[in-house]
């Protein structure tokens, strides 16, 4: 047997139960997992109270991302064995596979080799942040010296490693906050720029840090009425990513400006990248090289145990971790 957290209708953290099921076999295609770590995300707050990019099929479990060691194999899987340290990347819906269990079922292209500098929890937390960012930041902006690039929600653990890749990359990061509290972790994380919006102008702030020429990129998962601003920062020609709704009000888009500036707004999620074989190949690569090179490094701000998963997501929205949630199994 194994315990597994499921919810049977949408709700706060309280609709989780751990339910005891039997340990499952995998499908031709399938790993299965010994879950030694969890990375908590925002999508899985989302699904919970059913209010996510697709609907939840009920009863439902949750989670994307993992770290284990594999117990069991399906026919047609290769590269894999039991015994192998792995993760589990971004690349799948929760309404077919899902990590928040003791024993879990992955399919084997959202399996990948656990990177041996880091620990299990390290390993949980990292793929969604670094792959999400890579995805807009790399594969499409394809960033570079000289560019500017706005990161609205820095300590967000997505924040953390666009500011990370856009370093790697060559850019200038500006990470945004909301007030002076995560001001110097920000800087310690290495953002080139910080910018407190609650006392600040921003948008006369990111024209300073530019002279006057405006950001080429803005990477944001807020939405809502500050939206609108992030346009007014771009450069001509700039694009605007946009990856979340933490911000429930409505999103307006200043028209007239962005055909005046030729600007882009794009919806962005992590499937661009880890739902194609290719892409998700190259994603993997570039996050290894920057463990290795040091200049990616994951970012912990708390972690639970897996019998404390309900506070694990309180804690989740209360909006205040810096950084990656993890719970440990």
């Amino acid at each position: 047997m194994s315990r597994t957290i499921k919810f049977a209708k949408a709700g706060g953290p309280e609709v989780l139960e751990f339910i005891d099921t039997d340990v499952p076999t995998p499908g031709p295609d399938e790993v299965r997992i010994n879950v030694k770590a969890i990375g908590l995300n925002r999508a899985e707050s989302m699904w919970r109270l059913d209010a996510y990019i697709e609907p939840v099929k009920f009863p439902a479990g949750l989670g994307y991302e993992a770290a284990g060691i594999v117990d069991a194999v399906g026919s047609s899987v290769m590269g894999f064995a039991p015994g192998d340290k792995v993760n589990v990347i971004p690349s799948f819906s929760m309404n077919q596979y899902f990590t928040y269990g003791e024993t879990i079922i992955a399919p084997d292209y959202a399996v990948v080799k656990h990177p041996e500098s880091l620990s299990f929890g390290e390993a949980a937390s990292v793929w969604m942040m670094f792959v999400t960012a890579y995805g807009a930041l790399v594969e499409d902006a394809k960033v570079t010296k000289g560019d500017f690039v706005i990161v609205p929600a820095a300590s967000s653990s997505v924040g953390l490693a666009a500011i990370q890749i856009a370093n790697y990359s060559g850019a200038t990061s500006i990470a945004l906050t909301r007030t002076a509290e995560k001001r110097q972790q920000l800087l310690d994380a290495g953002a080139a720029h910080v910018i407190v919006t609650d006392e600040t102008s921003l948008l006369d702030e990111i024209m300073r840090i530019t002279d006057g020429k405006g950001a080429r990129v803005a990477f944001d998962p807020v939405g809502g009425p500050n939206f609108a601003k992030l346009i007014s920062a771009l450069s001509f020609g700039g694009i605007a990513y946009i990856y979340g709704a933490l911000s429930e009000d409505v999103t307006p888009l200043p028209v007239l400006e962005m055909i005046a500036k030729v600007l882009t707004v794009k919806a962005h999620n992590i499937w661009l990248t880890s739902g194609d074989e290719t892409r998700r190949k190259a994603a993997v690569e570039y996050v290894l090289k920057g463990f290795e090179s040091g200049a990616l490094k994951p970012v912990i701000d708390r972690t639970f145990t897996f019998d404390e998963m309900v506070d694990a997501h309180r804690y989740l929205e209360t909006n205040g971790q810096f950084g990656k949630i993890v719970v440990e199994v």
